[in-house]
């Protein structure tokens, strides 16, 4: 089989592939806190957040919100800086729900980040439920200046496992904001977790093969990891559920992979848990041996996104 050459080799669509194909050259993300907080936490539609979130609101690695954004972007540039050189990034806004505010504090800090003659696509977390008109017409207004890409934290689209998380909304909700953002050719990034507790393989298999009939443009497939200080930790260490082995994630990954359209985009294909926070699994901290060891496997076994030919060689 030969892969489309924007794959550059490897088995699946990589973020790095597209981003060289669209813009010539690496593009790096700077991981920004626009000082938000969530529904699922200021008792709009919970207190406790969702079960696995951390206290930092999954954005642990972002900037200092105490800074302005442009201030989070010049030091977030020279840590890369120190290690490679770059001249192209992508402004994400990952701390907690990033839609979640008046919309002209969102129209201050997304036009502050996108000011900067260095970025190139603005990309926002967020949830489908903080989706209103306001936004979504600011969103469509901004894509008219850079790309903008919105990121659906989705996890799975099974209404039993979002009721444990405390997802919040129902898959609907997911279904509404999709077709909102799409009809503004807004690009989607949809957020999912394998080895979520009590999900089996085919119910993160149904969740890929259904994903593979909206109008995303990418998907982030991030391995669930066990956070200090969160109800999940607590479900863990009374043993109600079991993490996956290294095997089984990477067994797992690759058949996603075989499942998804081969024109998504794979941002993501595991994750990095905080080393001060993470309980399980620690096999995870292993990342780059751990992407190493994926791609071994899925050329060898010969099973590419979209397509297993293991039967075919």
């Amino acid at each position: 089989m030969l892969l489309p050459s924007e794959w550059l080799g490897k088995p699946y669509y990589s973020l790095d592939a597209y981003l060289k194909k669209e813009f010539g050259e690496k593009v790096y993300k700077l991981s920004l806190d626009g000082g938000m907080t969530c529904p699922n936490r200021d008792g709009t539609c919970g207190t406790r957040g969702c079960i696995f979130c951390s206290a930092g609101g999954s954005g642990d690695f972002a900037g200092d919100r105490r800074l302005s954004i442009t201030e989070q972007l010049q030091a977030q540039k020279a840590m890369i800086r120190n290690k490679r050189p770059v001249r192209k990034y992508i402004a994400y806004f990952q701390a907690y729900t990033n839609t979640y505010a008046p919309v002209e504090y969102l129209e201050q800090i997304f036009t502050e980040a996108i000011a900067d003659p260095e970025v190139v696509v603005l990309s926002i977390a967020t949830r489908p439920d903080c989706l209103k008109s306001d936004v979504l017409e600011l969103l469509e207004r901004l894509n008219q200046q850079k790309p903008v890409w919105v990121e659906l934290g989705l996890q799975t689209i099974h209404e039993s496992t979002a009721s444990y998380i405390r997802r919040g909304y129902p898959f609907s909700c997911f279904e509404t904001a999709l077709e909102e953002l799409h009809r503004r050719e807004i690009s989607v990034i949809v957020h999912t977790i394998l080895g979520l507790p009590f999900e089996t393989e085919e119910m993160v298999l149904e969740t890929m093969r259904c994903l593979n009939r909206y109008p995303i443009s990418g998907i982030k497939l991030q391995l669930l990891h066990v956070l200090k200080h969160t109800d999940l930790a607590k479900d863990y260490l009374d043993r109600k559920f079991q993490v996956l082995s290294r095997d089984a994630y990477l067994s797992l990954v690759m058949r996603c992979l075989a499942q998804l359209r081969p024109d998504l985009v794979i941002h993501r294909l595991t994750g990095d848990g905080p080393k001060d926070l993470l309980i399980a699994p620690l096999w995870s901290q292993a990342k780059r041996s751990v992407l190493n060891d994926l791609h071994h496997r899925l050329k060898e076994e010969q099973i590419w996104q979209g397509k297993d030919y293991s039967d075919n060689p």
